[in-house]
């Protein structure tokens, strides 16, 4: 008869306490202050409604309560104003010009400022890894843009990101502006 007198580590569990999936994080080493960003996070979805609960839920005991997360809308089809994480609300806001397109922005009471690489939900596990070592690597003085660059670059084989169409692009194809402006050519 065997008998086992050490056991493996218990699994991680599937969901967090408030019902989430662990979040896929990767923070640079605490008291390292350079590079462009502080680290990385790969979303399960474009939904920030869902998503940004759970990455706040695990920042605030590492940063202090996070107090407004910011977003280009670029690649997220719906950005909203407000979430609920830890019993409060979240104010979330969006620039367009001012924000890379692959990096979230928060604030918190006790660190400041904090940007993360945003890794696109459909990337696939390898270039996700080296995207997180990369930006969670405090030698990176690189930009979310630069990074995912970089990394299409290196891996062409690996599938585009495709971004969802934003509402410009879901309106013309819809019938909006550009059906307009070809019935005007037509009557010419």
């Amino acid at each position: 008869m065997t008998v086992i007198t050490e056991r493996p580590p218990p699994a991680a569990p599937a969901v967090s306490p408030s019902g989430h999936p662990p979040v896929r994080l990767s923070l640079k080493p605490s008291g390292s202050q350079t590079g462009l960003l502080d680290g990385a996070w790969w979303p399960r979805s474009r939904d920030l409604a869902h998503e940004l609960p759970a990455l706040a839920e695990q920042l605030d005991p590492l940063w202090g309560r996070i107090t407004r997360i910011t977003v280009n809308p670029t690649h997220w089809p719906v950005v909203p104003r407000t979430i609920p994480a830890n019993g409060r609300v979240i104010k979330v806001g969006w620039f367009t010009d001012e924000q890379d397109p692959h990096q979230l922005l928060l604030l918190s009471y006790r660190v400041g400022r904090w940007d993360l690489l945003i890794v696109p939900p459909e990337t696939c596990a390898a270039a996700a890894a080296r995207l997180m070592d990369a930006a969670s690597d405090p030698r990176t003085a690189r930009t979310g843009s630069e990074l995912m660059a970089a990394e299409s670059a290196r891996h062409p084989s690996a599938p585009a990101e495709s971004a969802p169409p934003g509402r410009t692009e879901t309106w013309e194809a819809e019938g909006g502006a550009m059906a307009a402006r070809d019935s005007t050519a037509d009557r010419r």
